[in-house]
């Protein structure tokens, strides 16, 4: 058989040879099959019955051995991923991981174990079915759920997206891997928005750009306010202008209902990503509003380009949707919402449309230049 024994040969053998023959048989005979490449449907078939002689047989360390080397052939039955499966040990994770083609039965067996680690494993694979993924969607593992999020070969959709948006919201690092994926929605991760990154911060807002966004509850207490805009930016600037973020923190919960830990965090984000988020919601314009980030915030190296971005942001995102992303922070929408058609963005990103980079912009350059020279002055 396989090019170095008859089968005959090694059924006299396995016979007649004890456990140590058998031990030093399974190892050739896996060995073997492996070197063979892709095998023949005849001698599969007929590997596959001398393997299940040969494995319940055989000491537990020859068992373990054989597995692993046979892990390593280029093709195996579905009996004979049940024989690696079940003997390997140790070694399960890796051949999971290396494996060009696992069997649904195969995946099936893994996670019908709820062996954790090793259903991580199956869960960042590119050859996942339907089936399979619902069975993975089901575990509760926040380990299987970052593998699903940060796996490119499963496309967010239905039941799926509503599953990792849901699991963003109790676990940063799935937040994270979701933030990194140019086909997730990352206004769908507006609850764990101060558990992400500086740049994916600014994904999330920039995911509300030219925009529609149902009614948010706050709404209503914004306008109540809107009549006092100039005092509320003139009242942040000096505050900011004067370090006094702890007034900053007590002046935002009065006016946003946000618990004060939140305000906190929004008072001393020194990126100015949450503070947009407060000064769009409650209607600033560009002008006003970087007059108050230039003073709360601190970009060492790259100040203009981070205030041109927040200039942008003014001007794409509506105050209506940074009231809804208000909302979502304290918990009082349904963000889901946003995957209905009425609610996706106006424009997508063409080839044909150029883009102009803010920080190119000399008219931005130039405001935001003027704004940082008179900023303090006009916060005394």
């Amino acid at each position: 058989m396989l090019g170095f024994q008859p089968y005959e040969t090694f059924q006299l053998l396995i016979e007649t040879g004890g456990v140590d023959r058998t031990n030093t048989l399974l190892i050739a005979a896996c060995d073997a099959y492996t070197r063979r490449g892709r095998p023949t449907a005849p001698e599969m078939e007929q590997f596959e019955t001398l393997a299940g002689r040969l494995f319940p047989i055989a000491g537990p360390q020859a068992r373990a051995k054989g597995a692993a080397i046979l892990g390593r052939a280029a093709m195996l039955s579905p009996a004979l991923e049940r024989l690696v499966v079940d003997n390997i040990g140790e070694d399960l994770n890796t051949f999971l991981e290396a494996a060009a083609e696992l069997s649904e039965a195969t995946m099936f067996e893994i996670i019908g174990r709820y062996d954790i680690p090793a259903a991580s494993i199956i869960a960042a694979r590119a050859d996942l079915t339907n089936v399979v993924l619902a069975k993975l969607f089901q575990m509760n593992s926040r380990k299987v759920y970052r593998a699903l999020a940060s796996n490119t070969h499963i496309v967010p959709r239905g039941a799926y997206l509503s599953a990792l948006a849901r699991s963003a919201q109790m676990d940063h690092m799935v937040a994270e891997a979701l933030a990194k994926r140019s086909d997730f929605d990352a206004a769908l991760l507006a609850p764990a928005f101060f558990d992400l990154s500086d740049e994916d911060r600014v994904k999330v807002i920039q995911a509300f750009a030219q925009r529609e966004t149902p009614d948010a509850p706050i709404k209503k207490t914004i306008e109540q306010l809107t009549v006092a805009n100039a005092e509320l930016t003139k009242a942040l600037m000096k505050l900011f202008s004067e370090n006094r973020r702890p007034e900053v923190t007590r002046l935002l919960s009065q006016i946003t209902g946000l618990d004060e830990v939140r305000c906190g965090q929004i008072a001393h984000d020194v990126t100015g990503a949450s503070l947009f988020v407060i000064l769009r919601a409650f209607g600033c314009s560009a002008y006003d509003g970087l007059k108050v980030l230039i003073h709360a915030t601190s970009h060492d190296t790259d100040r203009s380009r981070a205030l041109a971005d927040f200039a942008t942001l003014f001007g794409n995102v509506s105050a209506d949707s940074m009231a809804f992303l208000m909302s979502a922070w304290r918990g009082e929408v349904n963000l889901l919402e946003l995957a209905k058609p009425e609610y996706k963005p106006f424009t997508e990103t063409s080839r044909r449309t150029p883009q102009l980079s803010p920080a190119s912009n000399p008219i931005v350059d130039q405001a935001i230049e003027a704004l940082a020279r008179i900023g303090i002055k006009r916060a005394s």
